[in-house]
């Protein structure tokens, strides 16, 4: 079979990821569901230069998108706070897929903290079992007490190693704090908690993939986790797939790629927007695809030793109707409420930039508002023809 144009490709992947029509999934909490559930998971981050990840991630695919919607939805057992490849929400569907892991932190087979204090967790277990849901404060050592057991960062420490291995969940959290509660008290009553087979787990991980992305290589099935088992699960499953025809291969250069044959006849359009992806985006969170589908390089530079870094500290990628034509460095002021575009760079040739920059414009201006922003400052442009019209276009008042 012919590899389809890299257009289609793009719009495919767009597609599976919401990001090709206004309101995919609807509106209200019902949709940030919805979108949770295609997505898989939505990763979570700490870095507020502009609003979380988690948030920015569904906002962009919920129109009403409010941030209430994840506290919701973890209190009413629809999603739980986990680990994906990173930090994140998760359908409370997929639960018993978080097992493995969890497992493999309790038996040892994996660390997440190099020594455990089993006496101090079994404290902390036993004082949660007893009093209810509890956060990392509430293990701090009062003022004016000498320092005791209960030290915020061995607490800290017990709390997070039992969160891991499965014992305790996130019940809800008090602004970005944690409130840990037994996991039997937060699990719905029906949910399936029956450990899945490697192979299983490889099938888990195809579907969840597939349905995200539209297609896939090998390597991106099982992004971030290791273990040669489950790498010659997902070829025997791969392999049995293409077999029976419920898989296609492609290519794109020398990479293979599998993907549906029915996902194939979908011809997706993109609307005629602008979106600012969070870096932390499920759509480009792998920079490898990203490069191979896009042709676009990312990487989040706040990691990255300021001299060192080519467009700025927290750089939101700009996708245009199927392209990601360009990067801006944002910093929301939300005291003074004003948002920065620290550095705006245009890497595509754009040949309607009017209604490029009025689209932008209108996106900037959204996403300044959903930051609690009401003033948008332009302090530098790339490439230098772009700088005249983009300011003035830019500053206008929301």
């Amino acid at each position: 079979m012919p590899t389809p144009t890299g257009n289609l490709l793009r719009r495919i992947a767009l597609d599976a990821q919401g990001l090709t029509r206004a309101a995919p999934f609807g509106r209200g909490i019902g949709a940030t569901q919805r979108a949770l559930e295609q997505l898989g998971y939505v990763q979570i981050d700490t870095i507020s230069i502009v609003t979380r990840a988690h948030h920015h991630t569904l906002w962009n695919r919920v129109p009403n998108y409010q941030s209430a919607h994840l506290d919701r939805l973890v209190s009413d057992r629809r999603a739980f706070e986990y680990w994906f490849h990173a930090a994140a929400y998760l359908p409370m569907r997929d639960y018993r897929f978080a097992l493995p892991r969890m497992h493999a932190i309790r038996d040892g087979e994996r660390h997440w903290f190099k020594a455990k204090d089993r006496k101090l967790m079994y404290s902390v277990l036993t004082r949660i079992r007893h009093d209810g849901p509890l956060m990392a404060r509430d293990f701090e050592t009062p003022k004016g007490r000498s320092q005791g057991w209960w030290d915020w960062k061995p607490a800290k420490r017990a709390l997070e190693q039992l969160f891991m291995q499965g014992d305790l969940m996130i019940a809800g959290r008090d602004g970005f704090q944690k409130i840990y509660d037994l996991a039997e008290r937060v699990l719905p009553a029906d949910i399936d908690t029956t450990p899945p087979t490697i192979d299983e787990y490889a099938a888990f991980l195809i579907d969840t993939t597939l349905r995200a992305h539209g297609f896939a290589s090998q390597k991106e099935f099982s992004y971030l986790r290791r273990g040669t088992p489950l790498r010659q699960a997902l070829r025997a499953r791969l392999d049995a797939d293409v077999a029976a025809g419920v898989l296609v291969k492609i290519h794109i250069e020398d990479s293979a790629y599998f993907i549906r044959p029915e996902v194939l006849d979908r011809r997706p359009r993109a609307a005629d927007r602008v979106r600012l992806l969070s870096p932390f985006d499920n759509s480009i969170i792998q920079r490898d695809r990203n490069v191979a589908v896009h042709d676009y390089n990312y990487q989040l530079e706040c990691y990255v030793p300021a001299p060192k870094r080519r467009f700025g500290y927290f750089c939101l990628p700009i996708l245009y109707r199927d392209s990601l034509v360009g990067r801006v460095d944002c910093k929301a002021h939300r005291r003074e409420r004003r948002f920065d575009l620290i550095h705006l760079h245009i890497e595509r040739t754009i040949d309607d930039r009017d209604r490029f920059l009025a689209t932008f414009a209108g996106a900037i201006h959204e996403f300044a508002a959903f930051n609690d922003c009401n003033v948008v400052n332009v302090v530098k442009v790339s490439p230098a023809d772009w700088n005249s019209k983009a300011r003035k276009v830019l500053e206008a008042g929301i």
